[in-house]
């Protein structure tokens, strides 16, 4: 059996991050499917998916490394070709990786106490944003 669904929501950019847990959590429960796997994707090349604490000390820490890794200052050939300075965003987005793949068991997703999926928008800007969500399993 497969479930399919999209979750829709708003960012600020620059590495806005947005935890999602709930919704993936309402998804399975929505779905039926008790045993599996579910893959939660980020739609477009500046997004990112993972997993942390989702915690507002070290979510702030994150952002800090993650600029400190690729700076949204920095001379990019993509900013300078397309003038959208958002080299950094889409280099980011690639370094993290578009999703998570994670068990589901008794139609509840397999996580740690303090594991959140989160979606991490790394553009420049405010955009309107979309995740697609898959579970493939049996009920």
């Amino acid at each position: 059996m497969t479930f399919s669904k999209r979750i829709r929501f708003f960012t600020k950019g620059f590495s806005d991050i947005i935890d999602l847990t709930n919704n993936v959590d309402t998804i399975i429960e929505e779905s039926g499917i008790r045993e599996g796997i579910i893959n939660i994707s980020a739609i477009g090349s500046t997004a990112s998916i993972t997993t942390i604490e989702f915690e507002p000390a070290l979510v702030e820490d994150f952002r800090e490394k993650l600029e400190k890794l690729i700076s949204s200052t920095e001379r990019s050939r993509h900013s300078e070709t397309w003038g959208d300075d958002n080299g950094f965003s889409h280099m980011r987005a690639s370094l993290m990786g578009p999703g998570v793949t994670m068990p589901v068991s008794g139609g509840k997703l397999i996580r740690g106490t303090w594991q959140q999926v989160v979606y991490i928008d790394h553009d420049n800007r405010p955009r309107d944003r979309e995740v697609f969500v898959q579970i493939v399993g049996e009920a």
